[in-house]
């Protein structure tokens, strides 16, 4: 479960966030006003987190194309592949 915090902590306790962070691996959500304002994360978590956005984005145009039909056999695609290599490799 995230931390939640005051942003004067954020201020005044910055180098305990980054600690906090990166140990438990949770984010650390600033309040202002008592309000949900930002979440703060570890730099690794974060490249974590827009890697898996990055794959599930991928999965997703992925599921399109099988659901619109947009697909070919592997041996259509390997044999287009190989072309394309020994297009480039006789350039």
């Amino acid at each position: 479960m995230e931390m939640i915090r005051p942003s004067s902590d954020l201020r005044n306790h910055y180098n305990d966030f980054s600690k906090i962070c990166r140990e438990t691996r949770r984010p650390v959500i600033i309040t202002v006003n008592g309000r949900g304002d930002t979440a703060v994360l570890g730099y690794q978590q974060y490249q974590q987190m827009v890697s898996e956005l990055e794959l599930l984005r991928t999965l997703a145009e992925a599921e399109e194309d099988v659901v619109s039909a947009r697909t070919s056999s592997a041996k259509d695609t390997f044999s287009s592949l190989q072309q394309s290599l020994l297009t480039r490799k006789n350039k």
